[in-house]
């Protein structure tokens, strides 16, 4: 997914211009070069500081450390939970190579209807939110690690 991520924004860096859009459905569907200095939503992107990038890189690298040991520490028979840690694994490294790259992330797909516009994401905010998907699917729907079934009655789980 990382390669993905990354082969799809260098696509758009090569052949569309920032801030022009290619209409792949007509009034839902744009490919849109953007570059979101913020995070998700382009939250702080407006905010100026000359340390804003190294911040998030920063904590991109803890959230990634975290990632890591959650997985490591997750069973093995949790797997909605693993794959939903890779996504957001995969998701926040294609993310962190473009704030290291370019100081801000390249985004380019564009979803909008009548007066409702998404914000422009990539395939690595697609991970992120598939794989955080998972992990809701998992604590909703999952079953508890230490589940027990016994036949007897009376017997404690």
């Amino acid at each position: 997914m990382i390669i993905l991520d990354q082969v799809t924004k260098f696509w758009v860096t090569l052949h569309i211009p920032i801030h022009y859009s290619i209409s792949v459905v007509e009034g839902f569907f744009n490919i849109t070069h953007i570059r979101n200095p913020g995070v998700a939503f382009g939250l702080f992107a407006r905010h100026e500081s000359e340390y804003k990038a190294l911040f998030f890189i920063v904590i991109s690298i803890v959230a990634i450390a975290a990632i890591l040991i959650i997985f490591h520490q997750s069973p093995e028979n949790k797997r909605a939970v693993r794959v939903g840690l890779i996504l957001i694994f995969s998701g926040a490294i294609g993310n962190l190579i473009d704030r290291i790259l370019y100081k801000e992330v390249i985004d380019f797909l564009d979803f909008f209807y009548e007066g409702f516009h998404w914000p422009a994401f990539n395939v690595a905010d697609s991970c992120i939110t598939t794989g955080v998907s998972f992990m809701m699917y998992d604590l909703f729907f999952g079953y508890p690690i230490n589940t027990k079934i016994s036949n007897q009655p009376n017997e404690p789980l």
